[in-house]
């Protein structure tokens, strides 16, 4: 129950059984936990009740109300002196009448007429009813009766103590329960990416929505990760159950499937690594997980899928297809995981949608009839002239879900397929010898020419003709050279060795060491990724546009 259910309750409870009218007061902030900290100094006005008019003339027109009515109101806003008689009220946690002595400053407070003389109704017709939560004061409930109902007895400062307890315990569980519901989005959050990459060649765009009737995190999970080769990886994963386990065995997996992205092992190695780690975790919890790869050179897609929903393509025509993937076993069922990975086209302008069960499975309707509802909502926003935005896609795929209740959380990654085109890509294959260094310069002086790069000609070369020289020392198997002209000039060179080098600075008397202090001031940024048939060592040059305009 959340805190204007609780107080809506009690107003149920007091008016008009009780009471004619009721006002409920909260510090704000409203006070959480067991700690210490000093009260907040501000009574806020947060509800109001009203017993319905027993006589309908009294509320119409604008004249005076009836001889004998009290009017009551109460401040919306109030600062308390911390020694003052309203705060020590408060403190004392009993209720009390409203013309009990020295109570008339507290009431004037909690009404605001503290220059009237009749700040609360005559006799014992008001009572203020501190609410005390297990180890802070929440607030204050001032109960009024009209001048046609009995003054209240002490029976009912018992009463209206009940109420108080039971309404301040209310509130505190409610705070509690928001405050909770809050760390706990934050921490989905935190475990989810912060921004998705922007790699050449594909647009990404993503949503997660928190379950809404629960306070616990869920284990959906997405993830894109750049691959060597200008290659990125699209996840999607979801942990059963909900609670702080479910979000811990999210955030290992995902920081398990991440380190072995950087193996550069195919997706079903992936998806079998990643079930051989999660049982050593030794948790009861099994998930589901796909994972693809997309190559924009070659325009293809390879994925492999562990017990986890189809992804659904929306082909640049408009239509939808669900991936047939071969689902193999979720993550952490044991048997060994028998995963297989399924090679694909990918069109340029097709989109690729990844998701969890909560956007297609809920207690109205099973999954087949959900990813069909999916499928008309895609065709419905790829029925313009033109591709919808990525981000709109996104929303429309969510439909009425990113406004609702829902039952479970949903975790959306969204890839539009761009591809690289051929002629902005050179490739070429060239065996360990002294001689690789000048033809690897000569190749890249050609290229650069036909690409209209003139004017990057000597730093490229130079970079090129340092980076395979050391790719020649240790390789053992042909190396590969590859030129990629996109928003940026890059260049990768592959060898089989694993052995990654490191930048150092060569002493005076040192005839080599150089090499790579030249690619780290000449390049824009360079790296070195370890793969699977050995290494690749790349760096990345702005255009010459881009560095005038910078």
């Amino acid at each position: 129950m959340n805190l204007d259910e609780t107080l809506y309750e009690l107003c149920r409870a007091a008016v008009p059984a009780f009471a004619d009218t009721a006002f409920i007061h909260l510090y704000a902030p409203l006070p959480v936990g067991d700690e210490t900290a000093t009260a907040p100094a501000v009574l806020r006005l947060h509800t109001t009740d009203h017993t319905p008019p027993r006589d309908p003339a009294a509320t119409q027109g604008s004249g005076p109300p009836p001889p004998g009515a009290d009017i009551v109101r109460a401040a919306e806003v109030v600062h308390p002196a911390a020694t003052g008689p309203l705060a020590g009220l408060l403190r004392a946690g009993r209720p009390v009448f409203g013309n009990s002595p020295g109570i008339a400053p507290a009431v004037a407070e909690l009404l605001g007429a503290a220059n009237a003389p009749r700040a609360a109704p005559p006799g014992r017709r008001l009572i203020i009813a501190p609410l005390h939560g297990r180890s802070h004061v929440m607030g204050s409930i001032v109960l009024v009766r009209g001048p046609g109902r009995p003054d209240f007895t002490y029976d009912d400062l018992l009463v209206a103590s009940q109420l108080a307890t039971h309404t301040a315990l209310g509130i505190q569980k409610a705070v509690l329960y928001a405050r909770e519901a809050s760390v706990a989005d934050a921490l989905q959050r935190t475990m989810l990416p912060q921004s998705l990459p922007e790699p050449a060649g594909i647009l990404l765009a993503s949503r997660y929505l928190p379950a809404s009737r629960t306070a616990q995190v869920g284990g959906d999970w997405y993830d894109a990760i750049p691959l060597p080769g200008n290659r990125v990886a699209l996840v999607i994963g979801d942990v059963m159950g909900h609670s702080m386990t479910s979000a811990a065995i999210m955030g290992q997996l995902r920081t398990i499937v991440q380190t072995l992205a950087g193996l550069d092992l195919p997706p079903d190695e992936i998806l079998h690594h990643l079930d051989e780690q999660a049982e050593r975790l030794g948790s009861e919890h099994t998930a589901t997980c796909l994972y693809a790869m997309y190559d924009p050179v070659l325009r293809r897609l390879l994925i492999s899928n562990a017990g986890h929903l189809p992804p659904v393509l929306l082909h640049p025509d408009g239509s939808t297809e669900v991936l047939q993937v071969p689902p193999g076993a979720p993550i952490g069922v044991g048997g060994g995981g028998g995963f297989e990975s399924t090679e694909l086209h990918a069109p340029a302008g097709a989109t690729l949608v990844l998701y969890t069960d909560g956007l297609v499975e809920s207690r109205d309707s099973d999954v087949g009839t959900g990813v069909e509802r999916l499928r008309e909502r895609l065709r419905t926003a790829a029925s313009g002239s033109a591709p919808p935005p990525l981000e709109d896609l996104c929303d429309q795929a969510l439909g009425k879900l990113g406004e609702g209740d829902r039952d479970d959380d949903i975790a959306l990654l969204a890839a539009r397929f761009e591809g690289i085109l051929p002629e902005t890509v050179a490739h070429w294959y060239m065996a360990p010898r002294p001689q690789t260094a000048g033809q690897a310069r000569r190749l890249t002086r050609r290229t650069l020419h036909e690409w209209g790069l003139d004017s990057m000609l000597e730093s490229t070369e130079l970079m090129v003709s340092e980076v395979v020289a050391n790719a020649v020392r240790f390789a053992s198997r042909p190396i590969t050279l590859r030129l990629l002209l996109t928003d940026v000039l890059r260049c990768e060179v592959g060898d089989d060795s694993s052995l990654v080098p490191r930048m150092r600075h060569a002493q005076l008397s040192d005839e080599g060491g150089r090499g790579l202090f030249l690619v780290d001031q000449l390049s824009q940024r360079w790296g070195a990724t370890r793969v699977s048939t050995g290494k690749v060592v790349w760096f990345e040059q702005s255009l010459p546009g881009d560095q005038d305009s910078g």
